[in-house]
């Protein structure tokens, strides 16, 4: 990646130029307060900062005193009116024509039909090598080129298709190229839509632009909203997870050669590894009333960052929670938010993740990290993942 690279600037912004890691903070400030009031309240209702699990579990879950709305402010000017910011009962009517869209036969048949051979496909173009990063080539295009690949999107349009990504999930780095990228992405999706609005096709558009419910339709911008924020959503968390998970497991080779040889294990390794690296940190709400949690008093209006990282590393809630362990009791964690905005595509970040460490593990044998390269880590602020992955294998 070149310095003017707009994914190489978004991580410089969020913190991911270094290897400074949130998590000693973390434990400091669960340890003093499960929710924090931040800063001078004076000027308004002020600022919350949710640590604990039991804070962030309790807010997320309950859409009725806790709104997403907030939301509609920033991000909804770059992907449109979407779910994230939808509160009930509008969000509930969306979700379910969604939903359409992602039945488990479609997993199967996208597992079987897509993804699997795509991740095969990239592995192909440098499984011959011996060493390398497996970052650029593959942890991070392969969510991307499977959503491409979901919404039938021609070959010959995925260079256009990957620059305006990248440049709409960098909206907090360059907003006016944001902003460009997601109207240049309405007038592309906007042929597409029209075109498929009759077809019988399986793709991901098409499905969208069938999909009804009590008789009601989606409207044109509303899945231009729903396939923009698969971007962010949907490409950029799951290439972060799935390159945490394998900087994890390579760290303790014991558990990776463990995971190899009985991929049964896989499944509890998947969900170890967004426990302990979750690959979005913080989710925003505000207070609809006047309420409190876990005994502070949260006053209508108030702006509340749900901490998603240290709630995942509550140690009320697990043993040596710091540590990357696939062995640990499992116990739900929220790495995929909880309650009604709990993530529509989990299933599909899990199926694809299971794709590419399986195909990973087939195909470069003695995988080990490469420990004559730079020092590795996992890297950022509020959006965590590592910047490379250099390794060896055969």
């Amino acid at each position: 990646m070149t310095d003017d690279d707009p994914f190489e600037a978004f991580n410089r912004a969020m913190g991911a130029d270094g290897d400074a890691s949130p998590y000693p903070d973390f434990i400091d400030a669960r340890r003093r307060h499960p929710i924090a009031v931040e800063g001078e309240q004076s000027d308004g209702p002020g600022f919350f900062t949710a640590y604990s699990y039991e804070a962030v579990h309790t807010i997320l879950s309950d859409g009725e005193r806790f709104s997403s709305a907030g939301y509609a402010e920033v991000m909804g000017q770059v992907f449109g009116h979407s779910i994230l910011e939808m509160d009930e009962p509008e969000h509930h009517h969306y979700r379910s024509l969604i939903q359409q869209a992602f039945t488990r036969r479609a997993m199967e048949r996208w597992e079987d039909e897509l993804v699997t051979p795509l991740v095969n496909r990239m592995i192909d173009s440098f499984v011959d090598k011996g060493r390398g990063d497996l970052v650029s080539p593959l942890l991070f295009p392969f969510p991307v080129n499977v959503i491409a690949e979901l919404m039938g999107l021609p070959a010959e349009d995925l260079p256009m298709f990957h620059r305006l990504a990248v440049e709409l999930i960098g909206v907090t780095v360059d907003w006016d190229k944001a902003v460009a990228a997601s109207a240049k992405l309405a007038e592309y999706f906007g042929t597409l839509v029209e075109d498929r609005r009759e077809s019988d096709s399986p793709d991901l558009i098409s499905v969208l632009a069938r999909a009804e419910q009590d008789g009601e339709r989606l409207t044109d911008e509303e899945i231009f909203a729903f396939l923009r924020l698969m971007l962010p959503a949907g490409a950029e968390t799951t290439y972060r997870s799935s390159s945490n998970l394998l900087f994890g497991l390579l760290g303790d080779p014991a558990q990776y050669k463990a995971v190899q040889s009985d991929r049964a294990l896989l499944p509890q390794a998947i969900e170890e590894g967004i426990r302990w690296e979750s690959p979005l940190l913080i989710i925003m709400r505000s207070a609809t009333a006047d309420t409190e949690v876990c005994g502070t008093p949260i006053p209508k209006d108030a702006s509340i960052i749900c901490n998603i990282g240290a709630a995942n590393h509550d140690e009320t809630r697990w043993n040596d929670a710091e540590r990357f362990d696939i062995y640990r009791a499992r116990k739900p964690h929220i790495g995929f938010a909880s309650g009604p905005h709990m993530c529509l595509g989990m299933h599909l970040a899990r199926m694809e993740t299971t794709v590419a460490l399986n195909a990973v593990m087939d195909r470069l044998p003695n995988l080990r990290l490469d420990h004559d390269a730079p020092d590795q880590f996992i890297a950022g602020m509020m959006f965590r993942s590592p910047p490379r992955l250099d390794v060896l294998w055969g």
